[in-house]
């Protein structure tokens, strides 16, 4: 059984930085498109960006270009988000998502993506 489990998240000043951790199990993601998305109240799930399993290359949303970072650690089958320079908008669940088919290298719509973590809150406060 495929299981993501995000962690780090947490409340935050507007320009601090914070890092999440996806940890995946229940299978190999070694190649494996694995992707953060995050989920603002009474918004729809949004794409934060890509986390390739060659580690370069990433997509990122506009939002969030030049912010933040996306890492993976195929030894310890791990996937990060470094977020920097938080702003108030950034607040949300960030979600971990993983897919099993490969379609392409910029998959960013949550629907490519079939296993997904239960997700940590990141608040921002001015």
């Amino acid at each position: 059984q495929v299981q993501l489990v995000e962690s780090g998240g947490g409340s935050v000043q507007a320009g601090d930085s914070l890092r999440l951790t996806c940890v995946a199990s229940g299978r190999s993601f070694g190649r494996v498109m694995m992707a953060w998305f995050r989920q603002a109240p009474g918004k729809d799930r949004q794409f934060v960006g890509t986390g390739t399993w060659w580690n370069s290359g990433n997509t990122y949303a506009d939002a969030v270009k030049g912010r933040f970072t996306i890492s993976r650690d195929h030894a310890k089958n791990t996937m990060s988000l470094e977020m920097s320079s938080l702003k108030p908008e950034d607040t949300a669940v960030y979600y971990c998502a993983a897919a099993s088919i490969w379609y392409s290298n910029n998959m960013v719509r949550p629907q490519e993506y079939d296993y997904w973590g239960q997700g940590t809150q990141v608040t921002v406060s001015s």
